[in-house]
C-alpha cells in the first residue's frame, strides 16, 4: 500500500474534531514520507520505499485506536471548556436580568411560592454542570495518569449535556412564563439579547455533546 492510500484509509477510520484529526493524519503522512525518503536514498524505487515505510508503520487496525483515543480526549476537553465558561456566564447573565426585571417591584406580589425554589434549583444545576465541565478538563488533562478509561469521561460529559439541557430549558420556561410576573419579558430588550446568547450557547453545547457521543462509539 502506498502512502496516499494508507493515509486516506487512516482518515476514514478516525472520527473527531476536524482540526486535530487533520493534524494527526498530516503527522502520520510526514512520518511515512520521511521514512520513505530515507529508504529511497538507500536505493529503493519510490513505490517500493513507500510500501516498506507503510509496512513498518503498522496496520491501521493497530495504530487507529491510539489516534482515536487522542481525538476522543480532545472532544471531551473542548466540551469541558465550553461548559466551564458558558454555563456560569449564562447563570450570571440571567441573574442580572432578574435583578432588574420587572421594573415595577410590585409585580412580584403575585409571585408563586415555588419561584425561589425553582430559581435556586436551576442555578444549582447549571453551576454543577459547569463544575463537572471543569472536572472533565482535569480528568482529560493531568488526570489521565490516574484515569484508566478517559473515554468514559468524554461519553459521560456528552450524556450529561443531553440530559441537563432539556431539564434546564423546562425550568427556565417555568420561571419565565409560569411565575405570574408581567408577560412583557419576551419583549424586554435585555431578555431578548440574553435569549439569543443562551440559545447560541445551548446549540454549541448540544453539538459538542453529540460529537462526544459519536467519537466514543468508534472505540
Amino acid at each position: 500500500m502506498l502512502i496516499d492510500d494508507f493515509v486516506s484509509d487512516l482518515g476514514r477510520a478516525l472520527a473527531g474534531p476536524s482540526g486535530p484529526k487533520r493534524d494527526l493524519v498530516v503527522e502520520a503522512r510526514d512520518s511515512l514520507s520521511d521514512t520513505a525518503d530515507a529508504l529511497e536514498a538507500e536505493g529503493l524505487d519510490r513505490a517500493e520505499a513507500e510500501r516498506r515505510a507503510v509496512a513498518e508503520f503498522g496496520e491501521i487496525s493497530e495504530i487507529a485506536p491510539g489516534y482515536q483515543a487522542e481525538l476522543t480526549a480532545v472532544a471531551g476537553r473542548r466540551l469541558g471548556w465550553l461548559l466551564f465558561i458558558s454555563v456560569p456566564m449564562t447563570v450570571l447573565m440571567w441573574s442580572v436580568i432578574w435583578r432588574f426585571y420587572p421594573v415595577d417591584a410590585n409585580a412580584w406580589a403575585h409571585k408563586p411560592g415555588w419561584f425561589m425554589f425553582v430559581s435556586r434549583l436551576l442555578d444549582t444545576l447549571q453551576l454543577a454542570t459547569g463544575l463537572l465541565g471543569a472536572l472533565a478538563l482535569f480528568a482529560l488533562g493531568r488526570g489521565t495518569r490516574w484515569i484508566r478509561r478517559p473515554r468514559l469521561v468524554t461519553r459521560s460529559l456528552g450524556i450529561l449535556v443531553w440530559a441537563m439541557l432539556p431539564t434546564t430549558g423546562i425550568l427556565s420556561l417555568l420561571l419565565s412564563y409560569g411565575s405570574g410576573v408581567p408577560d412583557s419579558l419576551p419583549v424586554y430588550l435585555p431578555s431578548i439579547l440574553a435569549n439569543l446568547v443562551t440559545s447560541a450557547l445551548w446549540g454549541m453545547q448540544l453539538y459538542g455533546a453529540a460529537r462526544c457521543l459519536k467519537v466514543t462509539r468508534t472505540i
